[in-house]
């Protein structure tokens, strides 16, 4: 059999170190193809009992009404989830318009927002206010508050009980990823746990988790152990690569009413909304994703340990617990973390020839280089990698369909960082 390494001259040095690799991460992966298995069966399971049929399959227009797949797509969402109720929308065009839409329905006037895990993803400071915008919720005059992970990334759980007593929150929210930030991911069991410590003062503030790139990565979600309602985007884990556009939110029942409203209409309820001919990519989706995600976190603890033994800083570590999908590559090094991502994008199947630069992209506060040659536009469930142009100069890369494709794109971009032909 002819070498994959030579159709794209890998060097025999990073072949080789590339099987060392993988043969110290035999035990690593064979934990993430159970884990895998385990949520493939809880996906299985919900499409049985709810059942899915060909029917679901059915295209809807203008209002949507009588959208039966759309309501059977609900309710496996709703039982893999642990949840009372869900909305799966191809009306949402993102994961932070999913976040943004669910906040707005949930908070009114003089409400009080406290994030607890930090400040949160660059898009939704823009949406909460931190950065400036007349339409965002500071703006609309809701207040927020913000209680920053400790030294060791875990919740300050006494500051925020003694918040909670002396101020009306109305909702807590919390980040599972780490968006721009070098600290851990927090665990479905971090998340458990915090949930506790808050019900022990505070038996009604509603409890929000931003998913996004956590679904599927552990063997169960958020509204598993507590947390009142979560979302995430369907071009990212849930949506397993096939899904065009949409996004989701499971949680309790009243909640989601509410984050209807927000996203059609006051008035309209969960009878509207046309699925236009998705609802196969969103089942099947669905069906893909445990094993999808097993494929681009198998990718991104190849790359940790890969270029941890090249003697770069990275975050995770490849042994370490995952709860996204995402890998944290510090360069310390403008031009290498630039060579890095052109090189991810020459190896994607679509647009590689196309070269990245860092440009102000809309929604961040610093210039970023992004490379996504991607099937979906924007589908970070796909690999991609991309990053601010700040220090520590770190590429925050995550994704891949298939394991073999994301470690040869890898192994390129980290051959076009290293100076090599």
């Amino acid at each position: 059999m002819q070498s994959a390494y030579k159709l794209f001259n890998i060097s025999k040095e990073l072949e080789e170190l590339s099987r060392k690799t993988e043969d110290e991460l035999k035990d690593k992966f064979k934990e993430l193809e159970e884990t895998a298995l385990y949520n493939q069966a809880r996906v299985l399971k919900a499409f049985q009992n709810v059942p899915i049929t060909q029917m679901h399959f059915q295209k809807s227009t203008g209002y949507g009404h009588g959208d039966v797949g759309r309501e059977a797509i609900e309710k496996v969402y709703a039982e893999i989830f642990d949840a009372e109720d869900a909305l799966v929308r191809v009306q949402f065009v993102s994961g932070t318009h999913t976040l943004a839409t669910a906040l707005k329905g949930i908070l009114n006037y003089n409400d009080e927002m406290l994030a607890i895990s930090g400040r949160p993803y660059d898009t939704l400071c823009t949406v909460i206010g931190l950065e400036e915008n007349e339409k965002s919720l500071i703006n609309s005059g809701i207040k927020y508050s913000q209680i920053d992970l400790d030294e060791n990334d875990n919740f300050k759980c006494e500051e925020i009980k003694e918040y909670l007593k002396n101020n009306k929150v109305k909702l807590v929210h919390i980040q599972r990823s780490r968006g721009y930030a070098v600290r851990k991911a927090l665990l479905i069991s971090d998340i458990e746990n915090v949930i506790k410590e808050i019900r022990s003062v505070d038996k009604d503030v509603i409890i929000f988790v931003d998913n996004c790139y956590g679904e599927f990565t552990e063997d169960k979600e958020p509204t598993a152990v507590g947390a009142d309602i979560c979302c995430g985007s369907l071009i990212k884990n849930a949506g397993g690569g096939l899904c065009e556009m949409g996004g989701y939110v499971c949680g309790r029942e009243d909640l989601i009413e509410k984050v209807v409203q927000e996203l059609y209409c006051p008035g309209l309820g969960k009878e509207n909304g046309a699925t236009l001919g998705q609802n196969q990519n969103i089942i099947q989706g669905l069906f893909m994703a445990p094993t999808v995600v097993e494929s681009a976190l198998k990718a991104m603890t190849f790359a940790s340990k890969l270029l941890e033994n090249l003697g770069l800083d990275v975050f995770p570590k490849a042994e370490d617990k995952r709860s996204d999908i995402v890998q944290i590559i510090n360069f310390h090094d403008k031009d290498k973390l630039i060579k890095f991502i052109q090189g991810i994008q020459y190896a994607s199947p679509i647009d590689s020839n196309v070269v990245p630069m860092p440009w102000n992209m809309p929604g961040y506060s610093d210039e970023v280089i992004m490379a996504a040659g991607t099937f979906m536009e924007g589908a970070s469930i796909e690999l991609s990698a991309d990053s601010p142009m700040r220090e520590p100069y770190a590429a925050y890369m995550q994704g891949g369909l298939s394991y073999e494709s994301a470690k040869l794109a890898i192994l390129i971009a980290t051959q076009k960082m290293l100076g090599e032909n």
